[in-house]
Order: structure tokens, then sequence, then C-alpha cells
């Protein structure tokens, strides 16, 4: 499956995020925008599936973008707690979206949900908290 034209490179700034991805950002969806990720080689375990740590870094990732991006200037999101429940796998070459609603966002918290999707196929379901630092 390729990339669909509506994504474009998320570009992240460098580091640990270079090795979880690459991811891409899409069209918001009420509000939030969506996050990819194509399943890669670098991605997959021994059980020829994504490995979970690669979901749950993707999870993070589409959660705390999306509080970063809530507000102008841009907020300093950093994670409390995450949760992701895992319901099928995903294997090479998968197109995944993280589709993320921010629950509540107060003065230093944020709380948020949502799933990744493979098409039409919800594959985990995702919760988080961020602590949230203004300029």
């Amino acid at each position: 499956m390729a990339i669909p034209p509506s994504f474009e490179p998320a570009g992240f700034t460098p580091g640990f995020l270079d090795h979880g991805g690459p991811y891409h950002l899409g069209p918001a969806v009420e509000g939030v925008r969506v996050v990819g990720l194509m399943i890669c080689p670098h991605h997959i375990n021994y059980q020829d599936a994504a490995h979970g740590g690669v979901i749950s870094t993707f999870a993070d990732v589409a959660l705390s973008h999306a509080v970063y991006d809530a507000e102008r200037p841009r907020l300093a999101p950093s994670t409390v707690t995450l949760t992701v429940n895992y319901l099928v796998g995903a294997k090479l070459g998968d197109w995944l979206e993280a589709r993320v609603r921010i629950d509540r966002l107060g003065g230093r918290t944020a709380y948020t949900s949502g799933g990744v999707w493979r098409g039409e196929e919800q594959i985990a379901t995702m919760s988080g908290v961020f602590a949230i630092r203004r300029p």
C-alpha cells in the first residue's frame, strides 16, 4: 500500500523518532491532525508482525502531537501515562493511521484518547495523560 497523497512527512525533531518512523501528518479530523505510519522492515518482530513497541510508540507520538499542536504558541507535552490495548497485529506494508481526541485540556494536564486504524479496521485503542508546559 502507498502513503496517501493527503499525508506529508512529519519532519519531527531528529533523534529517537527517526528510529520509530518515518511518521506522516494528514488532514485534521475534528480539529486534530491524523498521524500516519507505514509498517517497514525495521518495525517487524520475529512473528512477522509489527512489534508492540512500534505501535505503543506510534500511539505516544500521535497523542502527544495532538497536545503539542492544540494551541499557539505550541505546548510542550510530557507523557505521564500511556495505555495501549492491542486488538489485531499489523503486518509489513500496512498503512496505519492514529486518530486522536483531546478529551480535556487543562492548565497543566491534557487527557487524550483514540485509536490506531488500518483502513476501516481498528487495531489498537490508546489513551494518554500529558503534563503540559506553556511558554
